[in-house]
């Protein structure tokens, strides 16, 4: 199995105003994008060419939006990335980032 292109704990996943898990996971392997509870079950999946990501324009800058399915997540990462060494999800900004690059969309 491949490494990761990117991988994020801790995130609060959501749709809508119901809150799915406090401490979930994102990840984007083999052209896919993953949620998963913090138990590892999936929460939806998509190919990675499929997914839109952007920032909320009314939200905190720790917030990105993705939306894969047909179903609109609002995921809670940070402002800015954690320290080295510091446990903590990576900035929203790296998610979109990730999700452009391996999607081919730049980034």
């Amino acid at each position: 199995m491949a490494e990761p292109e990117f991988t994020a704990t801790g995130v609060r996943i959501g749709r809508g105003l119901r809150s799915l898990t406090r401490a979930g996971q994102v990840r984007i392997s083999g052209g896919r994008l993953e949620l998963l509870t913090s138990h590892g079950s999936e929460i939806d999946s998509a190919p990675v060419q499929a997914v839109r990501a952007s920032r909320p324009w009314c939200a905190s800058a720790g917030r990105a939006l993705a939306d894969l399915n047909g179903h609109r997540y609002l995921l809670t990462l940070r402002a800015h990335d954690p320290a080295p060494g510091e446990p903590g999800p990576p900035a929203a900004g790296r998610f979109i980032e990730a999700v452009r690059r391996a999607a081919g969309r730049g980034g």
